[in-house]
């Protein structure tokens, strides 16, 4: 395989970043939700190297307590600037010493509902931290005191929907999603002023009415209504100007007989201008969904070469199971292959979309699928190694039964639902360019999964279902250290640097963790 590459060489590949907000600090810190603008979770770092990792030692552990209500697993990815960690629950956020751990100041904010199910983090621009309630608030933070700045809405919860997602700043905007498919309602995302809250604008994912997309729906109602939630933080390229993020299934959920047609633009990658909120671009990888199969996965972007050519990619491990490769300037498909066992489409069409195949649709006797709703992937962060040139993923290979229990006319909210069968667990690493599997660590239980670290140290760091976070050297999937949790890895590792020593973190359940090589 390929020798380790130049820092230089390194720094080269990767995306430049907006001169305005915190993930402009120096490749040291972390400052954004994916490291960087580019969904990559690749750090330059080389400190820690498959030669040094099994001298890595724990520096210490950081226990959550919580005064208000609100869920306790740390799904947040942590942020590290300027020495100090910064990460969220539901109804809370902290800030800690990244050299000790210790608690620097605890924000605790009062929920007037919502669902706690996960808070995936916090954005940074210059002093101020935006983190999103359960109860549909953007909440601003002075990162010094801890005090709240401003609070502004961004949802409402008495209609289910609820806040999760981590902020994402781009250039002065507070980029923010939204999440809830309990009932029948339109997802979206909507841009904030970073120093007011103003909002500045809210795309729905929906097309306007009169459009060729809005035929994809039988009726402005059921446009209107159908879902599309924006559950993941996006990706930025700058020289573009373009914000990518995927948006959630369509509602109602598994049974698609009262909404026939693709159902833009739920589960669509979809690139915004993000001063307008005007959509550019967007592909749609599974059409009229009925499975439960959101396209929110991180749309990692790639500076790579097809063809002996230059350009600038958009990838993504799906959760229908289908790995798909992109031209980021357009939309236009590449590479369109299954990264995981799916029975559910007969190939792909003249766009790169896969074609559903009728019969695996959800019944009311039930229906053998793969994969299962959980999907060959989910919301847990994937990486991609400029080093390796693999795209990594946490892939499941999955069967369950789908069965529809609303068969009305005109179902509502939840329709059906699947019942698990077999599922078999990997850490999947697979060229970026055809989506052909190079290396394959199989899990030997299903358990949890958790999200993924790579590094120019060629380590890659992830979770495995029996409580360890474990160090794989990138290229060959060999694993070269393992340290013991009090619970499955449940966020994406992270690295930085401070004082020249380098250090790795990972959450497992309430507890943060910090490993450094002294």
């Amino acid at each position: 395989m390929k020798s380790l590459l130049s820092f230089a060489a390194l720094a080269a590949l990767a995306l430049p970043l907006s001169s305005q907000t915190a993930a402009t600090k120096p490749q040291t810190d972390w400052p954004t939700y994916n490291g960087d603008y580019s969904g990559r979770r690749f750090s330059k770092l080389t400190k820690i190297n498959t030669a040094t990792v099994g001298k890595l030692q724990l520096a210490w552990s950081y226990r959550i307590t919580t005064t208000t209500g609100g869920g306790q697993r740390i799904s947040a990815t942590p942020l590290m600037v300027d020495g100090v960690i910064y990460f969220t629950v539901p109804s809370h956020a902290w800030a800690v010493d990244a050299r000790t751990g210790l608690k620097l100041w605890q924000f605790d904010w009062t929920s007037k509902g919502g669902e706690t199910i996960g808070n995936r983090g916090a954005a940074i621009k210059g002093d101020t931290l935006y983190f999103e309630t359960e109860d549909c608030n953007l909440v601003a933070i002075d990162i010094h005191t801890g005090k709240e700045k401003w609070h502004a809405s961004i949802g409402n919860p008495d209609q289910f929907y609820f806040g999760s997602v981590a902020p994402v700043i781009v250039n002065n905007h507070v980029m923010v999603g939204i999440s809830g498919d309990d009932f029948d309602i339109p997802g979206y995302v909507e841009a904030h002023d970073p120093e007011t809250g103003a909002l500045q604008w809210r795309w729905y994912a929906y097309p306007e009415a009169g459009t060729p997309e809005a035929k994809s729906w039988p009726n402005d109602d059921a446009r209107t209504h159908g879902g599309g939630m924006t559950w993941v933080a996006g990706t930025y390229d700058p020289d573009l100007n373009l914000y990518y993020f995927g948006t959630g299934n369509a509602q109602p959920v598994i049974n698609g007989t009262a909404r026939p047609g693709d159902n833009l633009f739920t589960s669509t990658i979809c690139a915004l201008n993000p001063d307008t909120g005007k959509l550019v671009w967007y592909f749609q990888p599974n059409p009229h969904d009925t499975h439960d199969w959101d396209a929110v996965q991180t749309p990692v972007l790639i500076d790579g070469t097809v063809d002996g050519k230059p350009r600038k990619l958009l990838a993504q491990a799906s959760r229908n199971g289908w790995y798909f490769l992109l031209d980021r300037t357009n939309g236009k498909a590449i590479t369109s292959v299954p990264y995981a066992k799916q029975n559910w489409a007969t190939g792909v069409n003249e766009k790169g979309q896969p074609i559903l195949n009728p019969a695996i649709t959800a019944k009311q006797n039930g229906t053998l699928t793969a994969p299962n709703q959980a999907g060959a992937s989910n919301w847990y962060p994937p990486s991609f190694s400029p080093l390796t040139g693999l795209f990594y993923v946490p892939a499941y290979d999955a069967y369950s039964m789908y069965y529809i229990y609303d068969n009305n006319k005109k179902p509502e909210g939840w329709a059906g639902n699947d019942r698990s069968g077999w599922t078999s667990a990997s850490l999947r690493a697979m060229d970026y360019r055809t989506g052909k599997v190079r290396w394959n660590h199989k899990w030997p239980s299903e358990g949890a999964r958790s999200g993924i670290l790579t590094t120019a140290g060629n380590l890659l760091f992830t979770g495995d279902p029996s409580s360890n976070l474990i160090a794989f050297n990138s290229t060959t999937g060999a694993i070269l250290w393992h340290s013991g949790l009090n619970a499955p890895v449940s966020n994406g590792p992270t690295t930085f640097e401070l004082d020249g020593l380098q250090y790795i973190t990972a959450a497992a359940g309430d507890t943060l963790y910090a490993w450094v090589l002294r």
